[in-house]
């Protein structure tokens, strides 16, 4: 085989989700070490209401930025609140099957991507398909794709990604707790001012800014930089079941086997006074992990924060040493780096009621409590893009938030710490309903994040910059539109013939070939389409994707025939059977692969 030719099977072959023996032997050597040095301690961690804990956040953690659910505008809250209960009453909140470390799991956490239309997000060798956001330019415009309700949920999703675009640009550098307090101070002087007027305009003001509540941990990443010995603490959300249904009416014990309905107009909410006096009123007050908590922070406190932070250049592993691969996912280049003003195209949408997940996880470093998300970075954005989360919690079916109860309840918490380091402290900030944050600069790929799980059953939207340079319709299209440009029909026979069947050709079409079968329309009739009860838009591109599909197919059979064609030269006749050889041997194993995690349950539309 030639060079050029070997060099455009590697990059082939490097596209694989399978991550290189060498590279997790390192990191499972990283992990012991880290291990032997932590001994039977746990790390520190600090929450609000101890001491250093701003000094830390400012030193280790200056990427996070907090929002309080009260400097959020009211009807921006009213509107999300109703398109999240009104997503989980129609069933759109569905389980994922993903593949961590060789094993298919389910997601812990029931999910939806909402998006620009066309795109797509890919995670944990599983890609989802973005139900698109109604803006008033979208090309969705016209379109009845899906019903009005359906479609008013959407678009409060974009109504709220545009407010992050515009806010996480503006925040500044050490916008922390004392952006939150001046921005619960002002929006309390506007409710005082409107109050005079009117009663009932100071209950709906102060009402609706306590309605959200989000986990930025998704099952993503899952096998990205945890140092946890073979991941038996950190699934990342995922229960450990292969097989089952992963609709909406899951076995008893998944927390979206609920059959209940919500109620869009009981979605009430209580004045900033009642909310200040509920279970998460302050950081500075808040009990949050009981004797544990209480442990750790002394531990803490008896070293200075300064002789805490230690960078561990030695562990410390940057993210772009082992990038989560993959066709049609992110490759990180030099390009791809987040330099203008953020625009988040896609929204991760997640739900889950700890009451109805059998199983949560002890967080094993820090003492942090139980996880609903493990410790991960979220993988396959722009890099050193930033990330919005937007969270809402309630107790109960009919949509009431957390703080609206009489009972004390435990917080839903995020958790963060340095990738790869036991000497600097965990950070722990607690989420009250409607609260935001954002993580901005590179602390995506420096530190990991989990989420640690309240009481309440939750929400989170989580708005990110998807790398997306391989994972929209419109690349796709053009991707077959490229390989068929080889392929001639003949107008009158309708028999079909190649205009070249050079190897780097025949390599390239092969590769498209692959793409198209592994990486769209078998991650759609697998899962993506699921979501056509909701939304039709995908229905149509991807029966077209399969009909092209199909053409290369014909082709694969016709660069076939050319090979054994007689008379071909020997060199070249031995380089395309190579060729052809290499790209038929990994469309078999690929498929193999996709047999062994459905089973016996074959594809809506069989691909043989």
């Amino acid at each position: 085989m030639s060079p050029q030719m070997k060099a455009k099977q590697c990059k082939h072959n490097s596209r694989n989700m399978k991550r290189s023996g060498d590279s997790e032997g390192e990191k499972k050597t990283k992990r012991r070490r880290l291990l032997r040095e932590l001994g039977d301690h746990k790390i520190p961690y600090l929450g609000p209401s101890s001491r250093g804990f701003q000094q830390l956040w400012d030193s280790s953690y200056s990427g996070l930025v907090f929002r309080r659910s009260c400097s959020l505008p009211t009807e921006l809250h009213c509107r999300v609140q109703a398109a999240l209960l009104t997503l989980r009453r129609k069933g759109c909140l569905l389980k994922d099957l993903v593949r961590v470390r060789d094993r298919d799991v389910f997601t812990a956490v029931s999910r939806a991507l909402f998006g620009e239309p066309g795109h797509t997000y890919r995670y944990l060798e599983t890609r989802l398909f973005a139900l698109p956001w109604h803006s008033e330019d979208s090309e969705v415009k016209g379109r009845n794709c899906c019903d009005p309700d359906l479609r008013a949920a959407c678009k409060a999703l974009w109504e709220l990604n545009n407010f992050f675009c515009s806010d996480v640009s503006q925040l500044k550098e050490g916008d922390k707790l004392t952006q939150c307090v001046k921005a619960e101070a002002k929006l309390g002087e506007e409710i005082d001012t409107e109050s005079k007027h009117s009663e009932d305009s100071k209950n709906s003001d102060g009402g609706d800014s306590e309605s959200r509540q989000s986990e930025e941990g998704d099952t993503e990443s899952k096998h990205s930089e945890e140092w946890d010995i073979e991941s038996k603490h950190s699934d990342e959300g995922c229960s450990v079941s292969k097989q089952g249904d992963w609709e909406t009416e899951l076995k008893p014990g998944s927390e979206e086997g609920e059959t209940s309905k919500v109620k869009q107009s009981e979605t009430s909410t209580a004045p900033v006074s009642e909310r200040r006096e509920g279970k998460c009123p302050s950081w500075a007050d808040e009990p949050i992990s009981g004797k544990e908590k209480e442990r750790v922070e002394i531990e803490a406190q008896e070293r200075p924060v300064a002789q805490l932070k230690h960078s561990l250049s030695d562990y410390h592993i940057q993210d772009v040493e082992d990038p989560v691969s993959g066709q049609g996912c992110s490759q990180l280049t030099p390009s791809q780096v987040c330099t203008g003003p953020a625009k988040f195209n896609v929204t991760l949408l997640n739900y889950m009621d700890p009451a109805k997940t059998s199983h949560l996880k002890e967080e094993p470093y820090y003492g942090m409590g139980k996880m609903a998300v493990g410790w991960h970075h979220d993988e396959n954005l722009i890099s050193n893009s930033p990330v919005a989360v937007y969270n809402y919690s309630y107790h109960n079916d009919k949509g009431e938030s957390s703080e609206g109860g009489t009972g004390e309840k435990t917080c839903w918490r995020i958790g963060l710490k340095v990738a790869w380091d036991i000497h600097t402290p965990g950070l722990m900030v607690p989420l009250e309903s409607g609260d935001c944050y954002y993580m901005r600069d590179n602390l995506n790929s420096t530190h990991q994040h989990c989420v640690l799980a309240g009481e309440t059953a939750r929400f989170s939207s989580t708005h990110r910059v998807a790398e997306c340079s391989r994972g929209t319709l419109t690349y796709i299209q053009s991707r077959c539109q490229e390989a068929l440009s080889n392929l001639q029909t003949d107008p009158e026979t309708g028999s079909h013939t190649l205009l070249t069947v050079q190897p780097i050709t025949l390599q390239n079409c092969e590769e498209i070939h692959n793409e198209v079968e592994f990486e769209w329309l078998r991650q759609y009739w697998f899962q993506g389409q699921r979501y056509t009860r909701f939304c039709s838009w995908w229905s149509g591109p991807m029966e077209q994707l399969e009909k092209d599909w199909r053409l290369m197919e014909k082709m694969t059979m016709l660069f076939l025939a050319t090979v054994e064609e007689e008379g071909q030269e020997g060199e070249g006749r031995r380089e395309m059977a190579e060729t052809l050889l290499s790209a038929l041997t990994d469309r078999h194993q690929q498929r193999q692969t996709w047999r062994d995690s459905l089973g016996d349950q074959p594809l809506k539309h069989s691909i043989s």
